[in-house]
């Protein structure tokens, strides 16, 4: 087999680096090994930036995000037993839509089977080789037989557990961690949306964030440890403790539906430096994680397979390798911003066990500082929203 692009990956970053491929014309393959109902069943958050929302629609793949999504123009931060509006729109001219991963999942399958895209699911032993030559390939298992697949590159689309990173050597990479004391305890719940807006809460028994779904069902999530068991919380135990954080005196109260999903995730913050290996580059999840708290995760995929098929289509088109070249120095860029922001969102809203009591009026005076000063609050709203 061969192809201009071999893509490890079906996920947010693999599909649409491939469509985009596509739509200049050229040619990949994307190798999953996971089955299409699998990665279209995988529930997760989903909150778009308006570069994003633009990217996803200029490639005739948001149709279904405008129609289904739902349009932001704000986010609230609670805190002290009031709520803050932060207007995103007003500050920056901006808006973000919650639309799920998975939704934007179905709709790039879609577009590249659609388009006769090439996505075999389901393989196994995937392994990238020759990837410091000129002539890279992809081995691996498919409906019982092994294949190999000869690239002009290699973008490893896969994850942070993937096999793309670690094929590119410990002596040349860099990595940058922090892994945070606590986790988030996620829930989807049928009911009507508690809010028209995202609430994050800071409360002095923890984080507690209001998302929705659909009109019909709310994703809601509160911090804790990340070492307990979901087995510990009965519903009750849940609503008891979604109340306490996110309900003050003025009358608002969480919406309570039947509890269909829980699931507790960790929290970490992740870059690994360089991004390119010869003629293998990393993208999305495999190349960095960000915290939840700041809503980055997938726009940063985006973000990235939007800068490498510009490179990928300057050297087949113009000869050149100058984007190529520049692949992670200017992915990184956008990254860090990320990364700080999550981080400054994550430390400002979170409860940390051993923070002393200067440390916690610090915290809430710093969320003050956010919702009072106008210079602030656009600070992050232009971060939240997002920039390419």
């Amino acid at each position: 087999m061969r192809t201009q692009v071999a893509i490890i990956g079906a996920g947010p970053a693999g599909l649409l680096l491939s469509h985009l491929l596509h739509l200049k014309g050229i040619e990949s393959v994307v190798l999953e090994s996971r089955s299409r109902e699998e990665i279209e069943a995988t529930i997760r958050a989903g909150v778009l930036e308006q570069g994003t929302m633009d990217i996803l629609t200029e490639a005739g793949v948001g149709e279904r995000m405008k129609k289904e999504g739902a349009l932001h123009h704000g986010i609230e931060l609670s805190f002290g037993g009031r709520r803050h509006r932060i207007d995103l729109t007003e500050l920056t001219g901006k808006a973000i839509t919650v639309y799920a991963q998975h939704e934007v999942i179905k709709d790039l399958v879609a577009a590249r089977l659609a388009a006769q895209g090439s996505i075999l699911f389901g393989v196994s032993g995937v392994q990238p080789q020759g990837i410091d030559t000129e002539n890279p390939l992809v081995s691996f298992m498919h409906a019982g037989e092994k294949h190999t697949l000869q690239a002009d590159f290699v973008a490893g689309c896969d994850g942070f557990h993937g096999v793309s990173r670690p094929a590119v050597p410990e002596s040349v990479r860099q990595d940058y961690q922090r892994i945070y004391p606590f986790g988030w305890f996620g829930i989807l719940v049928e009911s009507a949306p508690s809010s028209d807006e995202l609430i994050y809460a800071q409360h002095e028994r923890g984080f507690a964030l209001v998302s929705t779904r659909s009109p019909t069902v709310q994703r809601l999530y509160f911090q804790c440890d990340p070492k307990d068991s979901v087995d510990n919380w009965s519903d009750d135990r849940i609503w008891n403790e979604l109340h306490t954080r996110l309900e003050n005196s003025d009358g608002w109260r969480v919406k309570e539906g039947r509890i269909f999903q829980k699931g507790i995730i960790g929290m970490r913050s992740f870059v690994s430096t360089p991004m390119q290996h010869g003629r293998l580059f990393l993208a999305g999840d495999a190349a960095h994680i960000v915290p939840p708290t700041g809503a980055k995760g997938m726009n940063l995929a985006v973000g990235d397979v939007k800068l490498l098929s510009q490179a990928i289509e300057a050297f087949y088109r113009k000869s050149s390798g100058e984007q190529l070249a520049a692949y992670t120095e200017n992915a990184l860029k956008r990254v860090w911003r990320a990364e700080y922001f999550s981080w400054w969102m994550t430390s400002m809203l979170h409860t940390f066990a051993d923070a002393s009591p200067f440390q916690q009026q610090l915290q809430r005076t710093e969320l003050e500082n956010v919702v009072n000063s106008r210079a602030l609050s656009t600070a992050l709203a232009e971060n939240y929203v997002g920039a390419f």
